[in-house]
């Protein structure tokens, strides 16, 4: 994405967002006897499912063994309460969920009957949505582990911008996102806030300043995304270099 987003080191506060890969919603998919149980575990199944999915196709998987492996990852994930055991003082997450995942395919996938755990009952998935993204992905330029990396990396950012989609809904600024939204993506020049601007009735400058805060508080929401998937607050910026990094 052109125009970093973190140029200009925003210091917003604690967003107020249920974000997927917060160690906190980990906290409470892990908790079975939590209120926020089932809404927490759909939203980690949700944020990783594709990272895990990317990262066993390159393994050199067939699409429907990964598809299995997948599902029945996740039911194994469930069935020995492996949430339970995520500690945030042990470093990341994501990094959490793929040792997890390599000494399931290790040791337990290669035990399982033909009848899987369960599976089908732990997420939903879409085998055509993850063929036609896992078919854009670079052939050679990645191995496993880095396309896992890249996948989290843009599920992070991707949650970003819904949750700062989902902000300018609630507040009925849906048809300004949209229009504002492309220039996210790199600099635009005053022609274009000025033709942005011309069907919102806004002028160039009002557009302007819309982009800003736009680009300010999508910067606050990637920030307050990251924040939560590290165990020490030193570690934010070291992620958020690393997250860039990932997609360069």
């Amino acid at each position: 994405m052109a125009g970093n987003p973190f140029d200009s080191g925003a210091r917003g506060g604690p967003a107020a967002v249920f974000a997927t890969t917060h160690w906190s919603v980990v906290m409470k998919a892990g908790d079975a006897r939590g209120d926020e149980h089932a809404r927490a575990l759909d939203a980690l199944c949700r944020a990783y499912w594709y990272p895990l999915y990317a990262y066993i196709r390159r393994l050199g998987h067939a699409p429907h063994d990964a598809q299995d492996l997948t599902q029945s990852f996740f039911a194994y994930l469930l069935e020995k309460q492996l949430l339970t055991r995520a500690n945030p003082d042990s470093g990341r997450f994501r990094s959490f969920l793929l040792g997890s995942l390599k000494n399931f395919m290790a040791n337990e996938w290669r035990r399982q009957s033909a009848e899987k755990r369960g599976a089908s009952q732990t997420i939903s998935f879409d085998a055509q949505d993850a063929e036609e993204r896992y078919a854009v992905e670079p052939v050679d330029e990645s191995n496993p582990q880095s396309l896992y990396e890249q996948a989290w990396a843009v599920a992070v950012m991707d949650q970003a911008m819904s949750l700062l989609e989902a902000e300018y809904a609630i507040a009925g600024k849906q048809t300004l996102f949209e229009e504002i939204a492309p220039c996210l993506q790199g600099d635009r020049t005053p022609s274009t806030y000025a033709k942005i601007g011309a069907p919102l009735a806004m002028t160039e400058g009002a557009v302007k300043v819309a982009v800003h805060r736009l680009r300010q508080r999508y910067r606050e929401l990637l920030r307050a995304s990251v924040a939560d998937t590290v165990a020490d607050p030193l570690e934010v910026d070291g992620e958020l270099r690393h997250l860039m990094s990932v997609l360069s």
